[in-house]
């Protein structure tokens, strides 16, 4: 077959593979339906932290489903810089079905080498959900194992915070 003929056979293929792709998942005038699992807030600790300041965080997830979920991948970004100790991290906290579980992450200064304090002041800090686990739990000879059982739809979730830097004391 000519490379002419393979295109013209090709772009019909590749023109209706875009469309597919790029309509909606969900009808018109419907909202998509909301992620069974979400971050529903951020706590800081302190809440507005001077430059040069060890910053404790953690994040309340919420499960709407009917089974534990964990294998939590997180990324959380900083002034849009994402944070490295998140990249190829998995949290395996499990969080029951219809429960909010805060869960502790890693704490990050909040100014450091490469990163100074913004001139404006305020630190925005965005956490994402990027992938979770449906899990089974199973009672095996007095032990409690627990196995993947499928991959969560409906990510990203994500949820930003902006903290306000306070000035140093002199």
């Amino acid at each position: 077959m000519s490379p002419a003929r393979r295109l013209r056979l090709a772009l019909p293929a590749a023109l209706a593979l875009a469309l597919l792709a790029a309509a909606p998942s969900h009808p018109e005038g419907e909202k998509p339906a909301a992620p069974t699992v979400s971050i529903e807030s951020i706590q800081v600790e302190p809440a507005a932290p001077r430059p040069d300041a060890l910053c404790h965080l953690s994040v309340s997830l919420h499960n709407a489903g009917e089974r534990p979920v964990s294998a939590l991948e997180l990324t959380v970004a900083l002034n849009g810089k994402p944070l490295p100790a998140y990249r190829d991290r998995v949290f395996f906290t499990a969080v029951e079905p219809g429960a909010t579980r805060q869960i502790r992450l890693f704490n990050f200064w909040s100014t450091e080498a490469g990163r100074p304090a913004p001139a404006d002041g305020k630190l925005t800090l965005e956490v994402v959900l990027v992938r979770a686990s449906w899990m089974q739990r199973e009672n095996k000879d007095g032990a409690t194992v627990w196995t993947p059982a499928g991959p969560v739809a409906g990510f990203p979730s994500a949820k930003t915070v902006v903290l306000t830097l306070t000035k140093a004391p002199r």
